[in-house]
């Protein structure tokens, strides 16, 4: 019964919003709350606005997108600040069609649907709210009432400013319901629903030969002409089409550059001069963000052709190219998978983070710079700390290619291929390795995928799953050095007290004899080789470990195991080093005796209790990284 509930307290939250009054009613509105007679394009831009904005490594990061787009949000960024926002000011950038142009599947369509659902969202809120003259069948702007020669006093005396002019319908009822008095029209307050078909429209063009003009313009009602008496008379027009009934908010416009001419054409003076061209009328004032999007190929063909050059200097292009973060792109699988009736499947750690490494390899471009290879680029583009490399040489990195991301493979492909593995695997369970496999496997069945492109991901598949050998053996180390934790305490204790003897200068007293030796070097540098500590860096390593456990010992705080990620990862792997022989006969023998028997399962208890494995994708890894360790 909840959901009923649910239902009859939004029906009741509908009704209360409903708001019925006079002009006279609507100017006492407009003085208290000035905003709600904001245009389209600033009620998308307040919309975004309202939800909240971070700042995040000096990129602006809209809450509006959180949920449904990922790792966009520099396209996002200029989305709104070059386009929403000045046009918002009402600067010439709102008299321009928005194109979002990227590759298939890189999340045009989902951007454009969440303004539409934010939209709707939105005008029932205060903020959001629209009022419109009651009964019109465009919602138009109650404003449009006052003449043209009184509209300076109004912005004088209520700042707003008034543009557009009273539609055809409108101008007839004013002088036969109304007697031509203003304060009497009456106005209401209406609620965006691209279901309704108000604020909110969508334009697909079909067979050019077949597809009236009508579909955006509207047309003539033949069945009432009999009763008002000629084709002009705009009671015998039916205000139903696309551009109208998006009016005071947005309208879709479905593969634009595919579309005739001639629907073309009215968009220029729709976008330009804020009104179009409909039957035998004046020109009818519209208010509305006009949205397309397109891909890069059909883009190149539009502008190369002569005819369309008018259209140019009226569209602004946003680049919307695939996401080149891993993290992001997971979300991405994740998300999909959520939306699934699949999503009750175990799929294993790491899983799909191998699956995006293999997405953002086929999206990067080669480094300009030699000492960074893809690998290292896609971990820098991650926000991973690489060694050597810093945020200057990120930013250098996106500058080098201005259409980086705009090729690359789409989510959609990687996404049903994971659905293959899921339906295909006969337990509950899918691995990295079965989703490379399944990768591999439909790069055959792809149609639209060059020979040469054919190699290079196959290539790229070889490095993802050289990227999980590395995470197997780290997940399988983590799990048995845990079992090892004293180990691993004693081993760093004994670390530590070697490098303030060494920064010191200091000797060690040995704890048995009590006579004096220097720090153990063989020790130390067989910890810090681990991680790749070279033997001219070993000193500045050493010395800033000692200023991390100074600094903790300022704040009162105790230097453990875990306060430095760089030390304890070198921890674990000389321990998993010295410990690989066991994991190798443990993990690899056929027949374990009792002891390693109880190892196993230790480690697969912590496998499943602490890093997100079941039972069968636990004992999978266990057996791979023993193969990978007995090669």
């Amino acid at each position: 019964m909840d959901i009923l509930k649910k239902i009859e307290r939004f029906r009741e939250d509908e009704e209360r919003l409903k708001w019925e009054g006079t002009f006279v009613e609507y100017l006492e509105i407009l003085k208290t709350r000035p905003y709600v007679a904001q245009s389209a394009h600033s009620r998308v831009y307040n919309m975004i606005k309202d939800f909240g904005i971070e700042e995040e490594n000096g990129v602006k990061k809209y809450k509006f997108f959180d949920q449904q787009l990922f790792g966009l949000e520099e396209a996002l960024e200029r989305l709104v600040e070059e386009y929403f926002h000045p046009a918002a000011k009402r600067l010439d950038v709102r008299k321009r069609i928005l194109l979002l142009m990227g590759p298939v599947s890189g999340g045009k369509s989902t951007l454009v649907t969440m303004l539409k659902r934010g939209l709707e969202k939105y005008s029932h809120t205060d903020n959001g709210s629209v009022f419109a003259i009651k009964g019109c069948p465009m919602h138009e702007d109650a404003l449009h009432l006052i003449p043209h020669h009184l509209r300076q006093d109004f912005y004088e005396e209520y700042g707003i400013r008034i543009e557009g002019n009273l539609s055809p319908l409108n101008m007839m009822r004013l002088q036969e319901e109304y007697g031509g008095r203003i304060e009497d029209v009456v106005v209401e307050r209406v609620f965006f629903s691209e279901d309704k078909r108000v604020g909110i429209g969508t334009f697909s063009p079909s067979d050019p030969k077949s597809q009236d003009i009508a579909d955006l313009t509207g047309s003539i009602d033949f069945s009432t002409i009999a009763e008002y008496g000629s084709e002009s008379d705009p009671r015998a027009y039916r205000f139903d089409g696309e551009l109208n009934k998006a009016n005071r908010g947005m309208m879709e416009f479905q593969e634009m550059l595919k579309c005739d001419e001639k629907f073309l054409w009215h968009l220029l003076s729709l976008t330009q001069e804020g009104n179009f061209k409909a039957g035998r009328f004046a020109l009818i004032s519209a208010d509305e963000l006009i949205v397309a999007h397109t891909n890069e190929t059909e883009y190149r063909s539009f502008i190369s052709n002569k005819k369309n050059e008018a259209l140019h200097s009226r569209i602004i292009v946003i680049p919307i190219p695939y996401n080149l973060r891993a993290t992001e792109e997971e979300r991405i699988y994740d998300k999909m998978i959520s939306e699934s009736d699949v999503n009750d499947v175990h799929i294993a750690p790491h899983t799909l983070k191998v699956a995006a490494m293999f997405s953002i390899l086929t999206r990067l471009k080669e480094a300009k710079r030699s000492d960074i290879d893809l690998v290292k680029k896609m971990r820098l583009y991650d926000g991973e700390s690489v060694e050597g490399y810093n945020t200057v040489d990120l930013e250098e990195l996106k500058k080098e290619y201005q259409d980086e991301g705009m090729s690359g493979i789409d989510p959609r492909y990687v996404i049903n291929r994971i659905s293959s593995t899921i339906i295909r695997k006969e337990n509950p369970s899918i691995n990295a390795l079965d989703v490379l496999r399944s990768l591999k496997e439909g790069l055959d069945q792809h149609p639209s995928i060059s020979q040469e492109d054919r190699e290079r991901y196959l290539n790229f598949i070889s490095v993802a799953r050289k990227e999980y050998d590395d995470i197997a053996k780290k997940e399988v180390q983590k799990a048995f050095v845990y079992s090892y934790e004293e180990s691993a305490k004693t081993l760093m204790d004994n670390y530590l007290d070697n490098v303030e003897a060494y920064c010191n200068k200091n000797k060690l007293r040995d704890p048995l004899t009590g006579e004096e030796m220097n720090p153990d070097e063989k020790l130390m540098r067989s910890i810090e080789e681990q991680i790749g500590i070279s033997e001219n860096a070993k000193k500045a390593f050493r010395e800033e470990i000692l200023i991390r456990i100074s600094a903790y010992a300022r704040k009162g705080k105790r230097f453990d195991y875990n306060s430095h990620e760089r030390l304890r990862e070198a921890i674990q792997k000389k321990l998993f080093a010295d410990l690989k022989d066991v994991v190798k006969i443990t993990t690899s023998t056929k027949t374990p005796d009792e002891q390693q028997l109880k190892k196993v399962n230790e480690v697969v208890a912590r496998l499943i209790d602490e890093h997100g494995y079941n039972s069968t994708s636990a004992n999978e890894l266990l057996r791979y990284v023993g193969s990978l360790l007995n090669r």
